[in-house]
């Protein structure tokens, strides 16, 4: 059995030592670096440049966290759907969880039990502050939740076996423990996105005017300027002639020095096409049609219509039933028969696919009343 114990290590961890969550490495610090070699990965970093100073991301998260936050629910109990429903500081829990899957790959949400012993809140824990505990079988065994110098430790199921912790995670093919965000996938994208907004930031400040060279005459002797001619040169021109507020400055240049511009080719002031090109991959990697961004040069949809309706059919739906599945599956130890699903009918999105649907149905003279009423789930109606 020693083997068999020894095969189910390797495969999902290594016995209880604790492991810090997302312990890899790729993109993590954008600029010059991020687009020449790896660096270790920081997800406060990568939420500082990916998501606070970038405003692609930013919305594309925004758009499909707030739509699975404020999409319709079906419940079977109504304590079930004001536990999902809670709102605190005007931020859902629906909405926190899917912005945490999508940023981090990870959500961890806390179940609070009141004296009676029934969940009386769900309260959704940063993702970076948690450490999965595994066993000596490589199963998660407990949750530690760091904040500063606090830690706290939670079982994976008490004594009741009721769970204190539902983590829901997106698939990750190389992790047994942790999922996968999409920061990683937009890393590249958002860093040659934020270089282009600062180079063109940078070309504003200088007159958006590209700069030019001092060009030294040695005339007949041959002579050329000394190191410390050249280091006073150059601290008088960027002390006088830099900058926004010395924008257009007439220049006085002393015998044997000559002023010559250097333009920019169409290749290297292409930067809005670049711009737009990174942006439309950042939308790809959250999946946010680019058209609903406002991003120029996507037509991969005829109107906004279709393209909001494949947001919610291919991100926000597969998205928000994953996070009521887990939630449901989770709280069933209170509530055995506990379902929750987003109430499709009422999603104006999809009003022309349900009609549609409801087109067809009418239509099937091979169905009878009772057979079309029921694929509609539609109650019958009662006795006259």
């Amino acid at each position: 059995m020693k083997f068999w114990n020894q095969l189910a290590l390797a495969f999902k961890g290594q016995g209880k030592r604790a492991r810090v969550p997302m312990d890899r490495h790729y993109i993590g610090t954008y600029g010059r670096a991020a687009l020449t070699r790896p660096t270790p990965f920081s997800y406060e970093g990568q939420v500082r440049e990916a998501y606070r100073d970038n405003a692609v991301s930013q919305r594309a998260v925004r758009i499909v966290a707030e739509g699975v936050g404020g999409a319709p629910l079906l419940s079977s109990s109504d304590q079930l759907a004001a536990l999902i429903q809670a709102v605190h500081a005007g931020q859902s829990l629906l909405e926190t969880i899917a912005a945490h899957l999508l940023l981090h790959g990870n959500s961890y949400v806390q179940i609070i039990a009141g004296i009676d012993g029934q969940p009386t809140e769900l309260f959704a824990l940063r993702p970076d502050r948690v450490t999965i505990e595994p066993d000596e079988k490589g199963w998660p065994s407990a949750y530690s939740y760091r904040a500063g110098e606090h830690l706290r430790r939670f079982a994976a199921k008490d004594d009741m076996g009721q769970p204190a912790i539902v983590h829901i995670k997106a698939f990750h093919p190389t992790d047994d423990h942790y999922g996968l965000g999409c920061l990683g996938a937009a890393g590249k994208a958002v860093a040659v996105h934020n270089a282009a907004s600062h180079w063109n930031q940078a070309l504003l400040e200088n007159a958006a005017r590209p700069s030019g060279a001092l060009v030294f005459d040695p005339g007949p002797d041959g002579s050329v300027l000394s190191a410390e001619q050249f280091d006073r040169l150059r601290a008088e021109m960027e002390a006088s002639f830099g900058g926004t507020e010395n924008a257009g400055r007439p220049m006085l240049l002393e015998g044997g020095l000559t002023w010559q511009s250097m333009g920019m080719s169409p290749a290297d002031m292409d930067f809005v096409a670049l711009k737009a090109a990174a942006a439309r991959e950042i939308a790809l990697a959250f999946g946010v049609p680019p058209m609903l961004l406002g991003l120029p040069g996507d037509n991969s949809y005829a109107n906004y219509r279709e393209a909001n309706r494949a947001l919610w059919r291919l991100t926000i739906l597969p998205l928000a039933g994953k996070i009521l599945t887990a939630l449901s599956g989770a709280l069933g130890s209170w509530w055995p028969d506990a379902q929750l699903a987003v109430d499709r009918d009422q999603i104006p999105a999809l009003s022309e696919d349900r009609e549609r649907f409801w087109q067809q149905i009418s239509g099937a003279d091979f169905l009878s009343p009772q057979e079309k009423r029921a694929i509609l789930n539609i109650d019958d109606a009662p006795p006259a």
